[in-house]
């Protein structure tokens, strides 16, 4: 029997620790080809992700990959990093954590995506166009002189069952 690697069960740990103790842990990255991250972030052949609670949604941190949602630039984007390419996962706070040497070449694809009937399924936000503004010299509604209509006290809350 093969021996398992300890690699991913490290990088579990540090990233407990560092939740444990408030810390933000994050992950740097060697990209190569089985690597699925937003490439305009990429230096060097390199990356650097907060995999912090906060910045990432469903992640999962397999023997063999590290998957999950997260947002760049108010987009929200699917990440693959093979465990073998990852180089070190540390707290930003006070740099501490482990490295590690990335094995390229030696991870497995990425899994197919989610079929397209599953994925239209899931509820999307889209734009809504807005009204145009009164124009200045419009006789239509009363001259407020520009300023924005005042607001009528506290917010309230209407239950509806």
């Amino acid at each position: 029997m093969a021996e398992i690697s300890t690699k991913p069960y490290m990088l579990r740990a540090i990233y407990e620790w560092c939740t444990d103790c408030g810390y933000t842990p994050y992950l740097a990255v060697k990209v190569d080809a089985a690597t699925q991250v937003p490439m305009e972030y990429v230096k060097k052949g390199e990356i650097v992700l907060n995999i912090s609670f906060g910045a990432t949604s469903g992640l999962k941190m397999d023997n063999d990959a590290i998957h999950f949602h997260a947002r760049f630039g108010g987009v929200s984007r699917e990440i693959y990093v093979p465990v073998n390419n990852v180089m070190a996962i540390y707290a930003n706070e006070n740099g501490q954590g482990m490295a590690f040497e990335p094995l390229l070449g030696q991870a497995p694809e990425p899994k197919a995506p989610a079929p397209v009937e599953e994925i239209a399924s899931v509820p999307t936000l889209s734009s809504v166009p807005t009204a145009p503004a009164p124009r200045a010299d419009d006789d239509n509604g009363p001259d407020d002189g520009g300023e924005p209509p005042k607001k009528g006290g506290r917010p309230t809350l209407t239950r509806i069952k």
